[in-house]
């Protein structure tokens, strides 16, 4: 999925991958980090803990924001997704909730440029670095990963049954995410 947003002038992609094998994560970000196309930023996730396209895509928007206003935590536009995608202050906190692990099989990735022709670049490189089928749906909610998701955002079952009374559980539950992470850009 590729998307605009007008009002920083950015392009954002949010991609997932299936059966992915990454023993050395630290070579692996070495070897992206290296392979880096100038001007876009590139954040991964373990897919098993996005609540849908849509959390990366406001944690993408909340990041964005944070450094237009100068009120961002991190240096890099990535690392600050990846603390909103979290509703974390710390980083590493954020990374034990979100971030790829070497048993992660199924992951998020999150290209932000100005160009859409830089990003497509950097997710063909990304991909080829990857070596994992490109599967979007690993994105989508399943029982298993609203379990999941529910217990790293603490998400009662009294917050869930009443936003759900309007909403199924997907949207309910992608919704309470992201007021989650709205809430860590008024703590700041």
């Amino acid at each position: 999925m590729l998307r605009y947003i007008e009002e920083f002038g950015k392009h954002v992609a949010i991609v997932g991958f299936r059966k992915v094998k990454i023993k050395d994560i630290e070579e692996f970000f070495k070897v992206i980090r290296k392979e880096k196309l100038a001007d876009v930023e590139i954040q991964f996730f373990d897919a098993k803990s996005v609540a849908t396209w849509q959390h990366l895509y406001f944690a993408a928007l909340n990041a964005l924001t944070a450094f237009k206003n100068k009120e961002n935590i991190s240096k890099s536009l990535a690392m600050e997704t990846m603390l909103y995608a979290s509703a974390q202050h710390q980083i590493q906190k954020a990374m034990e909730l979100l971030g790829i692990k070497p048993y992660s099989s199924e992951i998020a990735a999150l290209i932000i440029g100005e160009k859409p022709e830089t990003v497509k670049s950097a997710l063909s490189r990304v991909s080829k670095y990857i070596n994992a089928q490109r599967d979007d749906t690993v994105l989508e909610l399943s029982e298993e990963k609203a379990a999941t998701i529910r217990r790293n955002f603490t998400i009662s079952d009294v917050e869930l049954e009443t936003v759900m009374k309007k909403d199924g559980l997907e949207k309910a539950l992608t919704d309470l995410v992201i007021e989650r992470m709205a809430l860590l850009a008024t703590q700041r």
